[in-house]
Parts: C-alpha cells; structure tokens; sequence
C-alpha cells in the first residue's frame, strides 16, 4: 500500500547548505528524482495524496511533517521581538503587545453605546453588542445550536468531536480549547495576573476575579425564580436550588447526616473529627471553616470591605451589608 504522505502548500522545509550542493532531489515516495527542488515539490503536489496533518498552534499553517512544521515555528520564535515590560511575555507584533499590556493597565478604549460597558479590544466589544442584537450567525449542523462568535462556535464543535488539539507540555492533560489550556497551566507556575484594586487579592483567571468583586460591591445578578433569593454567581445559584429540589448529594459516611453541598459535609465532618485546621495568626483561635476565619481576622484588622453604593457605609461582614441595603429597599418603598 502506498505510503500517504506528502509536502502540501505550505511545506517549504529549510535546507542545509550541504543540501543544496546535492545533485538531484529524490521523492521519499517514489524515489523518482529532479535536478532542482521546486520540480520535486511540483511532483508531490500533483502526484501524491495531499495530506497536511501538522498545524501550526500560531497561524493554522498546515505541513506533511513534523520536521517542516518545526523549521516553520522557528519563524514565529525569530518573529518574537515585542517584549512587555510589565510580565515579560513576548510578541511577534507590536499591536498584540499593545493589546496585551491593557490587561496590565486595566485600558478599555471600547465602550458599547448601548450599556455604557467597556472592552480592551475591539473584537470583544463587537461580540458584546450581539448580546443587545441577539444576532447569532455561526450555527453548528450536529446539533443547530447557535452562537454569537466564531470563537464558541469552535469550542462547541469539538463537543461533537472529542478533539482537545492543545496540551500541556507539565502533566500532559489536555484540552478542547487555547484558553482553556493557558488558564490550566497557571495552577502549574502560580501565576495570578488578575488582581483586585480594592484589596490586592489576586486570581489565576478573570472570571474569578469578576465574581471576587461583588464581594466589595454587594452585587447579586442571580435570582432563584422560586424565592427570590439572589447570589452573586450561578454557582450559588445551581447550589441553592437544591434546597427547593430537597437534594442532598453529598451524605456523611459516619452518622449518614446529608448535605446539599459538599463543602458544608466537609465541614460537618469536621464535628466528628474535632479537626479545625484554619487558624488566627493574631491571637490562635482556630475554626472549622476558612470563612469564618476571614470574619474573625477582621475583628483584628479592622478591614471593612463591604460597602454600600447608595450611601458609601462600609461592613467587615457581608451579611450586615445586605442587611443595611434592605433598609434603603425599605426606605424606597414608604416614600
């Protein structure tokens, strides 16, 4: 059977000066040879299966071989020569530098005309306003789901496929989607890029520092539509839930006590065990959970990081916040 293999459209492999001095270019394939390169590519091209299965991770170029892909990435590593001056992270053009250190500088020169919302690039701000428009042009033919970005679009497909084309070079875990991967691999080098500018906490990923925020403002966008309580994520939310449901996933192997979260069975756990492994490094106290803790060690610091966007009082708790916020709700309605 024939061997498929083949030098495509963008499979320019670099010679050696040796190289060049050879008499004759032989096809790997047929052994028919040639006088000059060119004649041998020609020959691939029109002769043999056209087979490309090495992407290039940086601009989607594709080659027969793993060499020819190699020498190619050369030129993107060459092509690296825009520095930031901030992490140290390298470009191959000035524009995605200038993109990037916005992340640094917190710069936002995209704003939609609609909501007021703020954007660092462009293309972001452009996928934003399809929220407003609720245009959705990229439609996967598996499923029909619909998506507003090509983007998503991408990341949806390979759902169907099972592909997870980038993997970590540390463990080997690998992943469906570029940005997926480069957020994995901060849990290996403890890199946390995203930092709060009211407490200097600091997170691995944006969303985490998004959701970090509501902390200090109070904000809760997700409402149980059976109560009307609100959460500051949607993972509070799905949590929450459960109580309505009356599901209780995560039972106790000791008193078959259970729960519908797991992290209050760990701590339930804890009543057996007696274990209180958070301590306060001011007077020694010792807690079963680290929330309560953070509450203690305020008692200490004095830290108020609640505050109130009507009237600008401050809490050490979030819990007195809402209910002092409930007392301007109250105040709305009697007026």
């Amino acid at each position: 059977m024939q061997k498929k293999s083949i030098l495509g459209k963008n499979d320019v492999c670099h010679e050696s000066e040796d190289d060049t001095k050879k008499a004759s270019f032989a096809c790997d394939i047929c052994a028919k040879s040639f006088q000059i390169r060119s004649s041998l590519i020609r020959h691939k091209k029109s002769l043999h299966t056209d087979s490309e299965p090495y992407v290039c991770d940086t601009c989607d170029k594709t080659f027969s071989t793993n060499q020819c892909l190699l020498n190619h990435k050369r030129v993107h590593a060459r092509a690296k020569l825009h520095h930031c001056d901030t992490c140290g992270k390298t470009f191959s053009q000035n524009s995605h530098l200038l993109i990037h250190v916005r992340f640094h500088t917190g710069e936002k020169p995209y704003r939609c005309d609609i909501c007021g919302k703020a954007f660092s690039i462009s293309g972001h701000l452009t996928k934003h306003i399809r929220i407003h428009t609720g245009e959705k042009p990229y439609h996967c033919d598996i499923c029909e789901k619909t998506f507003s970005d090509s983007s998503s679009y991408t990341k949806h497909k390979r759902i169907h496929s099972g592909e997870k084309p980038y993997h970590c070079d540390v463990c080997g875990k690998a992943f469906s989607a570029n940005d997926y991967l480069s957020k994995h691999i901060r849990i290996h080098t403890g890199e946390k890029p995203y930092r709060c500018d009211i407490c200097g906490s600091a997170f691995s990923v944006r969303s985490s520092l998004s959701k970090h925020k509501r902390i200090h403002t109070g904000e809760r966008p997700y409402h149980c539509d059976i109560c009307d309580s609100i959460f500051s994520t949607s993972l509070s939310l799905s949590r929450h839930q459960r109580i309505h449901r009356g599901e209780k996933p995560y039972q106790c192997d000791i008193c078959g006590k259970a729960f519908s979260q797991n992290s209050n069975l760990s701590s339930h756990k804890r009543i057996h065990s007696g274990k209180k492994p958070y301590r306060c490094n001011f007077c020694g106290k010792a807690f079963t959970r680290n929330a309560y803790l953070l509450n203690h060690k305020r008692t200490h610091t004095g830290e108020k990081p609640y505050h109130c966007d009507i009237c600008d009082k401050v809490f050490s708790q979030q819990g007195n916040l809402f209910a002092h916020k409930r007392l301007h709700e109250r105040d709305a309605v009697t007026v």
